[in-house]
């Protein structure tokens, strides 16, 4: 099924018809994925009427980051960014869960991957409907990957940069040839990474585990807010390295992430996580973190940009 997007986006400084938003193909971003992006979700909610933006100003400190790591610049600061976003949802009118891509790209047609010649990166941002990533209500299948994540000093995981997503393509293909939903990445020394594009927790006696930040994840910021409430529920937390086989011994697992949002893991590799079933800290988190991103939740309210639409 083709893909829906919202008729505006943000396009050469400025809002234009989403069809003719069109790069060259000879655009060096395309050629090489000398590109970072992000995604930002908008929660839609009927009775108030208006669109939650989850997280928003903290989304783009990482885009920026990331385009710190490759060393160029963007003419828009992140007050700017939220700003441009702001004022596309408000001009899309979305009356549905939306996801939100901005893009920095390089957008000459130089002939080489030189990042020093085109340290000055193009914007654009575009919007979608966007319900459920990967199923959330079923215990999803993972198998562990043949493939290593991309390590720090090769493509920088802590960054969201385009050309580094062949390495999620490829397992991801490779677990879904293979019957499964989604695959589990190990690091260069065989720890375990993340999924293809998502965060990855574990429970083991009741204590909540997640691999550290220098083993090769991206930063999530759906990580960080799991993080978060955990410790606000007084469940233990550990960001540790785990290692493979701590994943077929786990109670419970899921993955999170701003597409997959909190999706739990009923297998790995054929073994049966826990009871096969949707464990009670699992149940726990998803619940929670779905009252707090549609904006229900007062204490974690300052994470929610409301919109109305």
């Amino acid at each position: 099924m083709k893909q829906q997007y919202f008729p505006y986006t943000f396009f050469k400084d400025k809002v234009v018809k989403t069809e003719s938003a069109n790069v060259p193909i000879m655009t060096n971003a395309l050629q090489y994925g000398t590109g970072v992006f992000a995604g930002i979700r908008g929660y839609y909610n009927k009775e108030g009427g208006f669109i939650s933006l989850f997280r928003i100003a903290d989304h783009y400190e990482r885009f920026l980051n990331s385009l710190k790591i490759i060393d160029v610049n963007l003419k828009y600061n992140r007050n700017e960014l939220v700003n441009i976003t702001l004022n596309l949802v408000k001009k899309n009118k979305p009356k549905t869960d939306t996801y939100i891509r901005p893009f920095a790209y390089a957008g000459s047609t130089n002939l080489s991957p030189n990042l020093e010649r085109d340290k000055d990166f193009d914007f654009a941002l575009y919007m979608m409907p966007l319900g459920d990533y990967l199923p959330t209500n079923k215990g999803l299948s993972s198998m562990v990957s043949s493939w290593r994540r991309v390590s720090d000093n090769a493509i920088p995981s802590r960054a969201k940069i385009s050309g580094s997503y062949i390495n999620s393509a490829l397992a991801r293909k490779e677990a879904t040839e293979r019957g499964f939903d989604e695959a589990i990445l190990l690091t260069e020394d065989g720890h375990v990474a993340e999924g293809s594009a998502e965060n990855l927790f574990i429970v083991r006696n009741g204590t909540l585990i997640t691999p550290s930040q220098s083993d090769d994840i991206l930063e999530g910021i759906t990580r960080r807010t799991i993080i978060k409430i955990t410790s606000d529920l007084n469940i233990p937390v550990e960001i540790r390295t785990i290692d493979r086989t701590e994943l077929y011994i786990s109670d419970e697992a899921f993955y999170c992430g701003t597409g997959v949002q909190v999706a739990w893991i009923g297998k790995i590799d054929n073994r049966t996580v826990g009871t096969g079933k949707r464990g009670p800290i699992t149940q726990k988190v998803q619940d929670l973190f779905f009252n707090i991103v549609r904006g229900n939740e007062k204490k974690y309210k300052n994470w929610c940009t409301k919109i109305s639409v």
